[in-house]
This record gives structure tokens, sequence and C-alpha cells, in this order.
């Protein structure tokens, strides 16, 4: 271990020994970098240095917790966090500045009405794109290629059908354990696809 100039992993490994100072120097080492990050999204100072320390309370939990596993990526596990911080920040204000009177289950592909919209929602609607993306990539393969060419591709079932070499009921039936499966994993990982 370095005693001059402690890596983050020296320093990480200190505080889960029980040394609290040390968080202190890792908070100090990367302030800057972390506090800019989130200022260069949300473009306000206070709501900055909120989810900034938002950001170091979950950091000192989630190592409490033994949630992080060293890969050498300190910072850019920091940045991560805040970054989920502030979509979680622009979510819970759209959802108290809106008014939503659909009462039917969101279809997570058809996103079209998020075409429009500020840099928060564009933020928001990425963050969801790639939420989707990796429910897709844990699909069992046959399942996964449906999807994938439905959605992503757009062709019908008779094509997928055709391509695939399977009948068009079980391209159908393929896409509904999909959606089946996908929707499984949202609830049981309690994940948010809405603006709202």
């Amino acid at each position: 271990m370095r005693k001059n100039n402690p890596t983050d992993y020296d320093l990480v490994k200190q505080f889960i020994d029980g040394n609290h100072d040390s968080i202190d120097v890792l908070i100090t080492r990367h302030r800057d970098r972390v506090y800019t990050y989130i200022y260069l999204i949300v473009k306000n100072h206070q709501l900055s240095e909120d989810l900034f320390q938002d950001t170091f309370i979950k950091v000192i939990r989630s190592l409490r917790m033994g949630k992080y596993q060293d890969n050498g990526k300190f910072l850019a596990w920091v940045l991560r966090i805040g970054h989920n911080l502030i979509i979680d920040h622009f979510r819970k204000e759209k959802q108290n500045n809106t008014f939503s009177k659909d009462d039917y289950e969101l279809d997570i592909f058809n996103s079209s009405k998020y075409c429009e919209g500020n840099y928060e929602d564009e933020l928001i609607r990425d963050q969801i794109h790639s939420d989707i993306r990796s429910l897709v990539d844990e699909l069992p393969d046959d399942q996964k290629e449906v999807v994938i060419l439905r959605h992503y591709k757009g062709l019908s079932f008779k094509e997928i059908a055709d391509q695939t070499d399977v009948s068009i009921n079980t391209a159908l039936g393929r896409m509904r354990y999909a959606l089946i499966n996908m929707r499984k994993t949202i609830e049981d990982r309690k994940m948010s696809l809405t603006f709202q």
C-alpha cells in the first residue's frame, strides 16, 4: 500500500476496514470531476451540490454494503451513480409537473411520444433505450432474434417467419414470451422505463 499517495483502491479498502478519513480523501480527490459532470447536465449550482452529496451518500452506503467490485474504475463507478441520480431527479420532476390520462399499459417499444423534448427528456430517453436493449440482450436467442427483427429492423411477422424458417404462430409466440420475460425482469428489478 502506498502511504504517501494511496490509490483509490487503497482508500476504498481502508474505508471498508474502518478508516473513515479515507472516504474524505476520495471525495476531495474526485470532487471537481464529479461535481462538474453533474453541473454540465443539470446546469444549476444548488441542484448540482445536492446531487453531488446524494452521490457520495450512495457511494458510502454501497461501499458499506459491499456492492463495489474494484476493477480500477472507481471514478467511473461514482460517475455512474451520479448519472443515475440525475435521471431519477428528472423523472421525479417530470412526474410532479405532468398529468397523464393514459390508463393503459405502456408498450415499452412504442416511444414515439418521447421524440420531442428538452435535454432532460433526451437523457431519460437514452437511458430507457439502453435499459430496454439490455433486457433484450438477456432474452433466449430465439426470442431475442424476433424482438430485434420486429422492433429494431421493422420486419413483419410474416417476414420474420420466413427469415427464421418458422411458422407465423411460432414467431408470434416467441414475441409473446419475450415480452412476458422482459416485463417479469422489469418488475423483479423494479425498473422504471417511463418518464412518469
